[in-house]
């Protein structure tokens, strides 16, 4: 029985003596094998079974295929084992008083060997057969690929699954019209490129990827990106995301939750409106909308602070002289409610109030003083010179302009008044 993992044998002597280990694994392969007897065993009372040749523990690197050796039957002190469907887990031994730190597996197998080991520590019957004491082949260290580029369908992989150890997986060119469902079970993945498809709806599943820091969608048939992928775990791990040159028109309001973005592409795609809380990607660094179909810039989107901003070629309109007034006095039950819930940041949720109020509370606008207004407000337009959020700015247009449309948002009266230098 084998394990493909990341190992690291941490000493529990190392803080007495006012050392640190390394912090980090190396790859290797555990092996649970039979352990000759030096002497011919007693029969055991009762007729309890495995306690001939007991199991024991076989730790094999590339730099060390003969490996060490560690008894298992009743010399593990404790499992921890709180991340292991991310594929981690610690064993902690006795003698000697180590702890083997396991990372980067197939959390089944790992599941699977955890529960050989203790059966092997309560000396019981493993039901997988062990195998002998013998060097590690060089070979068996090649299943632990981390990266895999294919650029076409015959190289494509159909009857095989990709290396669970991928953690950058590129399969471009390759006529894909859906995700294939095995990329998902790699949970080490770190970047997946699927550019140059013909993908149209990505599952909600990519979610799970929970180390995925890059995601190249360029190229594609994709008409929308999903409210549950802008709440899935990718909200604290996706750094860079690439969805140019495909047929979106809009993202939903949630997108603006995937808050550890730095790069975004959108360039070649159908967006008439960007997310109007665009201002709460504070660690955005480069974004790319070019040749869409924006009218307009949210109000958020002057809260951005960006190195490089592309918006050319846009259809920006320009800013209306007079003012769109949607005030209602006295505010409706509804429109007085819904401030009062947000200014006061009250938790609401579809488990609390109707799944359409949550809707409507989530697309609420942002007065220029900071309140919140449904949909009773005074709607403005100005112009913004793109380098007051960005320090690179592509030209929006072939005249050499770097100036662009914003939408303001005003709650009452008294706001638009104060703030109608802005607007000239």
């Amino acid at each position: 029985m084998k394990l493909h993992c990341e190992v690291e044998v941490v000493s529990r002597h190392l803080p007495a003596l006012g050392l640190r280990n390394r912090g980090k694994g190396v790859r290797a392969v555990l092996s649970l094998c039979q352990q000759a007897p030096r002497t011919q065993p007693r029969p055991r009372a009762g007729g309890e079974r495995g306690g001939q040749h007991p199991a024991c523990l076989f730790i094999s690197t590339l730099k060390d295929k003969f490996g060490t050796r560690y008894e298992l039957k009743e010399n593990i002190e404790q499992f921890f084992t709180k991340f292991v469907d991310e594929g981690k887990a610690t064993v902690r031994l006795k003698e000697p008083p180590v702890d083997i730190c396991l990372s980067k597996a197939n959390s089944s197998s790992l599941k699977g060997f955890l529960s050989a080991m203790r059966l092997a520590h309560r000396g019981c019957d493993i039901e997988a057969p062990l195998l002998t004491l013998t060097p590690v082949k060089t070979s068996e260290f090649e299943k632990f690929k981390t990266k895999m580029v294919i650029t076409s369908k015959k190289d494509y992989p159909l009857s095989k699954n990709f290396p669970y150890s991928l953690e950058h997986l590129q399969t471009s060119y390759c006529g894909l019209v859906r995700v294939d469902m095995r990329m998902l079970s790699l949970k080490n993945l770190r970047k997946l490129d699927l550019s140059h498809n013909h993908i149209k709806k990505l599952p909600a599943t990519i979610g799970d990827l929970i180390h995925l820091q890059e995601l190249n969608l360029n190229d594609n048939h994709l008409e929308s990106f999903s409210v549950a992928l802008c709440q899935s775990t990718l909200q604290k791990s996706l750094r860079s995301l690439d969805l140019s040159k495909n047929k979106i028109k809009a993202l939903p309001v949630q997108f603006c939750q995937l808050q550890e973005l730095t790069d975004l592409k959108l360039d070649d795609n159908e967006l008439i409106q960007l997310p109007f809380k665009m201002g709460h990607l504070t660690n955005l660094r480069f974004l790319s909308a070019a040749r869409n179909k924006l009218p307009f810039l949210p109000s958020e989107f002057k809260n951005l602070s960006l190195e490089y901003l592309d918006l050319f070629g846009n259809i920006f309109e320009q800013p209306q002289v007079l003012p769109v007034i949607k005030l209602q006095m006295p505010l409706t039950l509804l429109e007085s409610s819904a401030r009062t819930v947000l200014y006061n940041r009250i938790p609401y949720g579809s488990h609390i109030i109707p799944f359409h109020l949550c809707q409507d509370l989530d697309t609420a606008k942002t007065c220029v003083c900071g309140r919140f207004c449904l949909s009773c407000f005074i709607q403005g337009t100005t112009t913004m010179n793109l380098h007051s959020v960005a320090h690179t700015v592509v030209l929006v247009d072939n005249m050499g302009g770097t100036e662009a449309p914003v939408v303001s948002y005003f709650c009452s009266l008294a706001c638009y008044v104060n703030s109608c230098d802005m607007l000239k």
